[in-house]
């Protein structure tokens, strides 16, 4: 299945479902200065869930462009080392205000992942919290998922806003990548771990208690749905992919790394663990398809690079793919052609990039002249 039918899947179902549809916000956030990046689905609806605002919508779905890499959700160091981590990606969600709860929540998730999608049962674990016995019995009388799938956690399955306010207990669910993926048999300890085999695929938090000073929890009169699916590790999952990277989201950009780089790219989870060089070739490739990603989207919505806040962290991110780019030839510009290539890519679904691709382009441009310069001197 194509990322692009993927995507719209998703979004029609949840419309089926009577979903309004919601344009995903820019990754900078309004009128949130506790946010660095707009880093998970529900920012944008955050004044819902606490109340301070209404719409005339009391269920959405959307596709939100995040990025971690700054601040409490940092992937950055992490990025191009794992098979599923980004500093930009998408995360699908639908969400409830007071409208739904835990049974429809989890029939739709159901629905979505077995039929919509066609992912074998057998390859799924589901995870609640150790006080959650309702949304257990949920997925084990409402939609048959056995007991010995459902496992138990506790700080993993709760999930809080900050310090006060909306919380609630969380249901995820992992999907079996197989015995190359990991050599961890025992899903209950692979997921404990996270081995790579077992990787989670979607969160759902049932937000039911207000905190209203630190561990005193007041039920919500209107309880709510959050919930979150990384886009990209969907698409690997459906693509028969272990690492995101390996799926054609990625695929133009690692096209035009590698052969800059004079060097291939190998899939081979088992090569990659075992030989050092052929790994660290592919991932500083990954790197770069990663980074020209957050960098491409962050300059369309306004970011600027600079020696502090937002623009900082964007620096950040430039450099350390230029200088990953230098590891594979010093030869060749890796970021410009890469961004090139996503835009071409990603555009039909996000058209402020091809709006704003001759600022993208040129300020990559005068970036990495200027870092080069550095480096050299």
């Amino acid at each position: 299945m194509k990322s692009t039918d993927v995507r719209n899947t998703f979004l029609d179902y949840y419309q089926k479902q009577g979903h309004a549809k919601v344009v995903s916000s820019s990754l900078i956030p309004e009128n949130d200065p506790t946010l660095l990046f707009a880093n998970a689905g529900m920012n944008q609806f955050k004044n819902l869930f606490l109340g301070l605002e209404k719409r005339d919508y009391t269920k959405a779905v959307s596709s939100q462009k995040c990025v971690r890499a700054g601040g409490k959700h940092n992937d950055l160091d992490n990025v191009g080392f794992t098979a599923r981590h980004h500093t930009f990606f998408e995360m699908l969600g639908n969400f409830s205000f007071g409208d739904y709860f835990k049974k429809d929540a989890i029939h739709f998730a159901w629905e979505v992942l077995t039929k919509e999608y066609g992912i074998p049962k057998d390859k799924l674990y589901v995870t609640c919290h150790i006080s959650d016995d309702e949304a257990a019995d949920i997925w084990h009388i409402q939609e048959g998922v056995p007991r010995d799938r459902i496992f138990r956690f506790d700080k993993d399955n709760f999930w809080r806003m900050g310090d006060v306010g909306p919380c609630g207990p969380c249901t995820e669910i992992f999907y079996d990548h197989g015995e190359k993926a990991g050599k961890e048999k025992d899903p209950f300890k692979g997921i404990e771990a996270g081995e790579d085999r077992f990787v989670e695929i979607w969160n759902q938090v049932f937000m039911q208690y207000d905190e209203v000073t630190p561990g005193n929890l007041v039920p919500l009169p209107k309880p709510s749905v959050d919930t979150g699916m990384g886009f990209e590790r969907l698409v690997a999952v459906l693509q028969g992919k272990y690492s995101n990277y390996d799926t054609e989201l990625f695929e133009p950009m690692i096209g035009i790394a590698s052969h800059l780089a004079k060097a291939d790219y190998v899939t081979d989870p088992e090569i990659l663990r075992t030989n050092k060089q052929i790994f660290e070739k592919v991932s500083a490739m990954r790197v770069l398809a990663d980074h020209c990603r957050s960098v491409s989207f962050l300059l369309a919505d306004g970011a600027l690079p600079s020696n502090d806040g937002r623009g900082y962290v964007l620096r950040r991110i430039m450099r350390r793919a230029i200088r990953y780019g230098r590891k594979l030839s010093t030869d060749s510009s890796f970021l410009i052609p890469m961004s090139e290539a996503l835009i071409s890519h990603m555009s039909d679904f996000f058209p402020e990039l091809k709006v704003r691709k001759d600022h993208i382009l040129s300020s990559i441009k005068d970036e990495e002249a200027r870092f080069l310069q550095t480096l050299d001197n």
